[in-house]
């Protein structure tokens, strides 16, 4: 009974070893910026912009400067790419171009 207890033990517990080993480490870099100009006009413009692309999947921050007619965003790169989030921009009914200075 003894050796079969110790058994158990050590079964489960190399059981929960491996499953911990198996876990990956989350990327150090996996965050990527890119600044789009976009031809926004207005205030209304602005918003329609920070409230739509904020929920693009990846997205983790955003600035939209009316002013400047530019949208920086930052996202994650396993999540969604550039192209995708200039597809999204344009979806809206604005022309976007990555910025000529490219990514931040």
């Amino acid at each position: 009974m003894k050796i079969f207890l110790i058994t158990l033990v050590l079964t489960l517990g190399l059981g929960t070893t491996l499953v911990a080993q198996n876990q990956k480490a989350p990327l150090k870099n996996d965050k990527e910026t890119v600044l789009f100009d976009v031809s926004m006009t207005c205030e209304n413009c602005q918003k329609r912009i920070e409230k739509n692309i904020a929920f693009e999947k990846g997205v983790t921050d955003m600035k939209v400067d009316l002013a400047n007619k530019t949208v920086l965003v930052e996202f994650k790169k396993t999540q969604t790419s550039v192209d995708k989030l200039q597809a999204a921009i344009a979806k809206l009914g604005y022309d976007v171009k990555i910025h000529k200075d490219g990514k931040e």
